[in-house]
């Protein structure tokens, strides 16, 4: 499925935040380190040192603002998980929150990119990254934990996370504007992934082996209709009409696939086969894929063409837990982030892909 540079580049489609007050802020040098990848010789940027631990947001979750000025990760720099921005010129990060318990994975930016929302020590909370003031938006009851996921609806108004008790797992709805919760769904099998749909009143989740629909009113809980086999990661398209996931067939001899289901029609469709990916994303239209595969013969990160099922490799990841490479398009589609632990402790690595994915409009 590979093919050349030039190739490639003939099958593309032709398609606010304010530092926090001198006393809450803290300044990390740049630790960006360049090398030529082994495998393609293409540029890659190792972002933080990996003498520490870190980590980019779930794949779902809003990690840049709309004219990529900064990145936002978590790191362990201070001896526990702490959320960070990184600027895009110069590599400076500077420290956002001082929270014990911070999940790593729940990081996202608010639409407006005024504030932080993460989910810390059982509480919700918005950071205001213009004056570092923190605002409890919801508690986790007592006897529950937090589970895997958190995220916002486009508008803000709501965000959906997983509680856990024992094996008992519930997708819960967070109004942002007073913290009142409702439950939309409970089950004795993992929840996970929470992600609200845009433009419409429901929420997709993964349970179990599969993904699930429901709506904010906790109405039509129902297990979309996909294709046999385990579901992997997955995320809405730009319009919210359908979802795209990975998909592991049954037959270990048969390739890992992206798929697209349409939830209003209980329709599924194949799109493509890739090199054995575990973790992928969209691009901003959903023109282009980037994937990280789970091959030990083949390490890699790479690009795949929607409209012509074609892949170019960008690197290699050579990380120890593949699924955890979660590789991410910036809003742009300009660049490529992704994680591994080749060097050391987990770190954050970007390449650069504007020679051969066509900008997208970021500001939108």
């Amino acid at each position: 499925m590979r093919h050349s540079r030039r190739w490639f580049l003939s099958t593309v489609p032709v398609g606010c935040v304010a530092a926090l007050a001198s006393d809450r802020s803290k300044q990390v040098p740049s630790a960006i380190f360049q090398y030529s990848d082994y495998s393609t010789e293409f540029p890659v940027s190792r972002l933080t040192d990996p003498a520490y631990s870190s980590f980019l947001p779930a794949h779902y979750g809003r990690v840049m603002p709309r004219k990529g000025t900064f990145l936002l990760y978590a790191s362990d720099l201070t001896g526990r998980m702490e959320a960070y921005r990184m600027e895009a010129k110069n590599g400076i990060s500077r420290q956002l929150t001082e929270q014990e318990a911070l999940d790593p994975l729940s990081l996202t930016l608010t639409p407006d990119e005024h504030e932080l929302c993460c989910v810390a020590g059982g509480r919700l909370l918005l950071v205001h990254v213009g004056n570092g003031r923190v605002r409890e938006i919801y508690r986790i009851p007592e006897g529950y934990e937090s589970g895997p996921g958190l995220s916002l609806a486009a508008d803000g108004l709501y965000a959906a996370l997983t509680e856990k008790k024992g094996s008992n797992y519930r997708l819960r709805l967070i109004r942002m504007s007073d913290g009142s919760a409702t439950t939309l769904a409970e089950a004795a099998e993992e929840m996970r992934n929470p992600i609200p749909r845009p433009k419409r009143a429901s929420v997709l989740y993964g349970r179990g082996n599969g993904l699930w629909l429901v709506n904010y009113d906790g109405q039509q809980n129902h297990r979309l209709r996909l294709a046999e086999g385990e579901t992997g990661p997955a995320n809405w398209s730009p319009d919210g009409r359908t979802v795209l996931y990975l998909n592991y067939p049954s037959d270990a001899h048969k390739l890992h696939n992206i798929r697209v289901a349409t939830p209003d029609t209980n329709e599924d469709a194949w799109i493509s086969d890739t090199t054995q990916y575990v973790a992928f994303e969209r691009n901003a239209n959903a023109s282009v894929f980037v994937g990280a595969s789970g091959s030990k013969a083949s390490p890699h990160v790479l690009l795949l063409v929607r409209s012509v099922q074609r892949e170019l490799t960008l690197c290699e990841h050579r990380s120890s837990d593949p699924r955890r490479v979660a590789p991410i398009f910036s809003p742009d589609s300009q660049q490529v982030f992704f994680g591994s632990d080749q060097h050391g402790k987990p770190a954050i690595y970007s390449v650069a892909v504007e020679k051969f994915v066509a900008q997208t409009d970021s500001t939108q």
